[in-house]
């Protein structure tokens, strides 16, 4: 075992503080990875608070990890040290179950979350909030020497986030496409959306970010605060993805698709919500939701953003600042994703 430095949460809802914690020895299928870059996911807020149920204390969290090899095991032949490299949201999976099979391995029903989880081995499992991590090698992704490692970080959560649904309900030219929400997972959407060649609309609560989501790539912009804003774009959308963490007006929502439209949600909010079968009958809509991608998905958007020079835009900040981006991010005030300086740990 090998003590580290890391950013925990001691309890539920307490500010994270500098602790140190053990990262298991390499073996022979693992990579030991320096982190430089982490990035911070509203989700780390949801689960250091305990907002979607039980959680493991105390928590390492961070899924958006950009760093170097810098030792290998002895059956690894993917990479060496030196390799630019990328975790994300799961660390491990069975290979085995129905999910695994079909190439789907964040689906399994055994997987190991990067943090928040136990592994194999029974013990907790903790996040990129530390300067180094052990990660089997077929759950490690190579990040692409063109994009530089902190724009890199978010990718492995937002970027695989927005990039999957998009991908699956085939948005691209002739496609009209609304990101709902402009915020550390929309941004990556918009982007996205329009590399893919779609109409990209951005559906967002006021028009404060509007230059920002038109110098993202977005062809139009609308606040959803704006009752016409419904009756303008009513029936005209092939796809939404929201990536709202709060209760929708799905009614309302759905009436803006035209018939056959998806309504993908890739937000997690902690609360239910309510909805009308009504709106979904009316015009063979769906109503779908999305997680992440497979680790080969990961690696494909990985690699397209590489090739359309995309990369998050970020606030990069100290370690000791991450109890007040916490705040931050829960007050909307960042554009649009916080990446922690794992230097500074």
């Amino acid at each position: 075992m090998t003590t580290v430095a890391a950013y925990a949460a001691p309890a539920a809802k307490a500010p994270l503080e500098r602790t140190t914690i053990e990262r298991r020895p390499v073996g022979p299928n693992d990579v030991l990875i320096e982190i430089k870059y982490a990035g911070i996911c509203h989700s780390d807020i949801h689960q250091a608070n305990e907002g979607w149920g039980q959680a493991i204390f105390p928590m390492v969290p961070g899924h958006e990890i950009a760093g170097v090899i810098t030792e290998v095991g002895s059956a690894v032949t993917r990479f060496q040290v030196g390799d630019r490299a990328g975790v994300g949201c799961f660390v491990d999976s069975c290979g085995v179950c129905e999910a695994c099979a079909s190439g789907q391995n964040q689906f399994c029903a055994n997987g190991t979350p990067t943090y928040n989880s136990l592994g194999k081995d029974g013990l907790p499992t903790y996040g990129g909030y530390s300067t180094h991590i052990v990660v089997d090698a077929d759950h490690t992704l190579r990040i692409p020497d063109s994009i530089p490692l902190d724009v890199a970080a978010p990718l492995l959560c937002a970027g695989i986030t927005l990039y999957s649904p998009l991908k699956r309900w085939q948005a691209g030219p002739g496609k009209k496409v609304a990101i709902l929400g402009l915020g550390g997972l929309g941004h990556m959407g918009v982007k996205i959306a329009h590399a893919l060649g779609a109409e990209v609309t951005v559906l967002s609560q006021s028009l404060r970010k509007k230059d920002d989501g038109l110098r993202l790539g977005a062809d139009h912009y609308y606040a959803t605060s704006d009752e016409d804003t419904f009756k303008r774009l009513a029936g005209s959308l092939d796809l939404i993805v929201s990536t709202v963490s709060a209760p929708l007006d799905l009614g309302a929502y759905l009436s803006l698709l035209k018939t056959g439209g998806a309504f993908v949600n890739v937000g997690a909010p902690e609360e239910p919500n309510a909805l009308n079968m009504f709106g979904l009958i009316g015009g063979n809509k769906i109503l779908a939701g999305s997680m992440i991608g497979s680790i080969a998905e990961t690696q494909e958007m990985l690699d397209f953003c590489a090739e359309h020079g995309l990369g998050a835009e970020i606030e990069l900040i100290r370690a000791d600042q991450i109890n007040e981006a916490y705040a931050r991010v829960l007050a909307s005030d960042v554009r649009y994703r916080f990446v922690i300086d794992t230097a500074t740990i």
